[in-house]
């Protein structure tokens, strides 16, 4: 026996349709199954920053070298942020770690290169008697002269310098007549000293100038007497020395014509 078709019309049709809604309607409120919306039902960009849950990008959901410079905020990574060792050598730009950048007293003596303090790097005055180990001052650590100034004498090829100044600017009562004065030198000799007086631009073998004007010169054992401005002095003998010993010499200057009379210069005496 053939069963008849229901026959279609508007009220049937609409009544289908309600109901394939109802049941649609009960199949999304009652949720979507387990892992059902994988990466293939994502629409490109659906995932936005809104959609994602604080906290829900851990370190084991970025890539490797995903999180570039550009990508950090100002201030991002604070020291807290770093682990120990993390910032090598090879990390830090050149003049990265200036004077600013390092903490006070950060720089201790492990971190410094053997050598690294060089003479260029010390302060004025910076090493004094208790940076200086007990017996570190050699004797070829001392400067030429040193000894002898602490021995009290005129160490052996040290020189001496000085000036002087003779005469007498009252008027001579007559010809030849003579002005006195003396030097003492600043450390003994061992002996007298040969002597020497020149005219003004005069050298000789043990006496060989003026050092550009401002070092006499005298080879050792000599004492060199340089007159280097002259008025109204005897021509033949201006100036004279006398009582020449080790611990100094007595200066005679002559004058040639009444009135006043002078002479000074500079000396110098070395010892043997």
């Amino acid at each position: 026996m053939q069963i008849p078709r229901p026959k279609l019309n508007y009220a049937n049709v609409i009544a289908t349709i309600a109901l394939f809604v109802a049941l649609g309607g009960a199949a999304v409120a009652a949720g979507l199954p387990r892992n059902s919306v994988g990466t293939k039902q994502l629409k490109r960009g659906a995932v936005t920053a809104a959609k994602l849950k604080r906290g829900a990008v851990t370190s084991g959901k970025i890539a490797p070298r995903a999180v570039t410079a550009g990508k950090l905020g100002a201030n991002a990574v604070l020291p807290g942020n770093l682990g120990n060792g993390i910032i090598g050598t090879a990390k830090l730009s050149d003049q990265a770690v200036n004077a600013a950048k390092l903490k006070n007293g950060a720089v201790t003596t492990n971190k410094l290169n053997n050598a690294a303090v060089t003479v260029a790097k010390l302060g004025d005055g910076a090493v004094t008697s208790g940076k200086l180990a007990d017996g570190s001052v050699s004797v070829n650590k001392l400067g030429q002269g040193v000894i002898g100034q602490l021995q009290g004498k005129l160490e052996s090829g040290t020189t001496v310098r000085g000036v002087f100044d003779v005469g007498s600017t009252m008027p001579a009562a007559a010809t030849g007549d003579t002005t006195r004065s003396a030097v003492s030198f600043q450390f003994p000799l061992l002996n007298p000293p040969t002597v020497t007086v020149l005219q003004p631009g005069q050298t000789s073998a043990n006496c060989s100038g003026l050092g550009g004007g401002q070092t006499p010169q005298a080879a050792g054992g000599n004492l060199c007497v340089y007159l280097t401005q002259k008025t109204n002095l005897d021509e033949a003998t201006p100036l004279e020395v006398e009582n020449s010993t080790r611990l100094g010499f007595g200066l005679v200057a002559n004058a040639k014509d009444p009135g006043a009379y002078y002479g000074y210069g500079q000396w110098a005496a070395t010892a043997p």
